[in-house]
């Protein structure tokens, strides 16, 4: 008995181990969840990289975390399970009204803009022609590429019927298969995609621009810990290899963002009739 507990004990350790992202040395483990804009195989390889690295440089460890779409990472969010995140903005809003998450960086060279796209052929020529037709967006929520875009359409009266796909890449390819008569996306998802994808699609519409996608943390992480991990993003700007890491998380720029300046004025916009949430 005693064998099998040393056994189980160790697996136990090289499970906690595996999990780290970071400095494997650091008393506690943070958990780390990112929003599902692309698959789980591509945030894995771009952001499991960065946290390596920072963590590693701020005596940080993290156990990144991917749910397997975006209604189940508001649960995790909306609960208070998540210690960070990096979320969409009015999942900062959400978070911080629910249970006080605070923004804590976000990227500082490109505000989000929501798009509407549409094959380069299928020869619509305005949001008016989309009435009564199928458009795709990721999920109920997704805030520029969903919320945003489905409440300028109903002011202006253009009835849709939407589909939920899951994540952006999703969309962008469900338009180009010629599944759906357009696709709510993002600036920067666009951006991310294939030259191939890019190529076949053309944006027909696209939304003001506000204050991107911020990483936020829990109430419960100190005042230093964020510090530190602040430092740590932003010094990744200082080289080549830091700074090819940051482009691939869509965070080029790093900045320090907070709730009152960036983020509350999304409130205003009186997107709660779009929303879908369950309950956490």
């Amino acid at each position: 008995m005693k064998f099998i507990c040393m056994v189980c004990a160790w697996l136990l350790a090289l499970t906690a181990q595996a999990a780290c992202l970071g400095d494997p040395q650091a008393s506690k483990t943070y958990s780390f969840d990112v929003v599902p804009q692309y698959t789980a195989s591509k945030i894995y390889s771009t952001w499991a990289p960065v946290l390596q690295r920072v963590g590693k440089e701020a005596g940080l460890c993290f156990d990144l975390r991917v749910a397997a779409n975006i209604p189940d990472f508001e649960q995790v969010l909306l609960r208070g399970d998540a210690q960070f995140a990096f979320v969409n903005p009015y999942h900062a809003v959400l978070a911080f009204q629910k249970k006080k998450y605070a923004p804590l960086l976000a990227d500082g060279r490109e505000l989000l803009t929501g798009i509407l796209v549409i094959r380069k052929d299928s020869g619509i020529a305005s949001v008016e022609a989309l009435k009564g037709k199928t458009v795709a967006f990721p999920a109920p929520n997704a805030f520029a590429a969903s919320l945003l875009i489905r409440a300028e359409l109903a002011r202006k009266h253009v009835d849709i019927q939407p589909v939920f796909v899951k994540n952006h890449s999703n969309v962008y390819r469900a338009v180009i298969a010629g599944d759906m008569k357009a696709g709510g996306g993002v600036n920067n998802t666009l951006n991310s995609e294939a030259p191939e994808i890019q190529d076949k699609l053309m944006v027909l519409y696209e939304t003001q621009a506000y204050s991107p996608h911020p990483v936020v943390t829990h109430p419960s992480i100190p005042s230093e810990l964020r510090a530190k991990f602040l430092k740590a993003m932003l010094s990744l700007t200082q080289d080549a290899e830091g700074q090819k890491l940051l482009d691939g998380i869509n965070i080029n720029q790093p900045k320090a963002v907070n709730y009152a300046q960036h983020y509350k004025v999304l409130e205003s916009l009186k997107l709660e009739k779009f929303l879908v949430l369950s309950n956490p």
